[in-house]
């Protein structure tokens, strides 16, 4: 008996499928329920044996809480990894007011027009306040230890051990008061790239 043909089409499909499924840790049998469709045609979906109906694949969508759209990217020849090592980040050498903010990269990445780019930030003995940093992008701060009062805009927040922040970077920020040393913090900056 010969084999059906595959389609390129429902090749990456069913690949798509198979990959959110896993990622999600959901059985097959699973998902089907959770879909309303056969465990058999789930099977042949993934294995790019045939090409779904838009209605079948919404179904999918829905039992794996994911846009329909998340079938039609090609993850699997994605190349915007980052992995770097405990203490191997690249350290970025700061000049002026921040000499003694400790800026260790810990990767980037560059997704569409989607720039990301994380630090962790630790305030060597020398560091100061400093609260005119101001850059276009999102910024994520998450506080690892110490205790300091970060000043955004007209707003002052202190923040402890495990408190983050999430803000607009256009606007000045920084920290105004260092409450305890060893001060160590991620950073995230989100910056859409034209």
């Amino acid at each position: 008996m010969a084999q059906p043909e595959r389609s390129r089409p429902a090749s990456l499909i069913g690949r798509q499928v198979r990959a959110l499924r896993v990622a999600a840790g959901a059985s097959a049998g699973g998902l089907a329920r959770s879909s309303g469709i056969s465990p058999s045609m789930l099977s042949r979906i993934e294995r790019g044996l045939v090409s779904p109906s838009v209605e079948t694949l919404d179904r999918i969508a829905v039992g794996l809480g994911v846009p329909v759209s998340r079938f039609f990217g090609d993850q699997a020849s994605r190349t915007d990894f980052s992995h770097v090592p405990a203490g191997k980040g690249i350290l970025v050498d700061r000049i002026g007011a921040v000499a003694d903010y400790r800026y260790e990269l810990l990767g980037h990445q560059l997704s569409g027009n989607l720039f990301v780019e994380p630090y962790l930030v630790t305030l060597l003995p020398g560091a100061e306040p400093y609260v005119t940093f101001q850059h276009p992008g999102i910024k994520f701060l998450h506080l690892l230890t110490g205790r300091i009062r970060y000043r955004y805009g007209n707003k002052v927040v202190s923040l402890g051990a495990g408190d983050s922040l999430l803000f607009d970077a256009t606007a000045l920020h920084g920290i105004e008061d260092i409450g305890e040393l060893l001060v160590a913090y991620l950073s995230v900056v989100f910056t859409l790239r034209d």
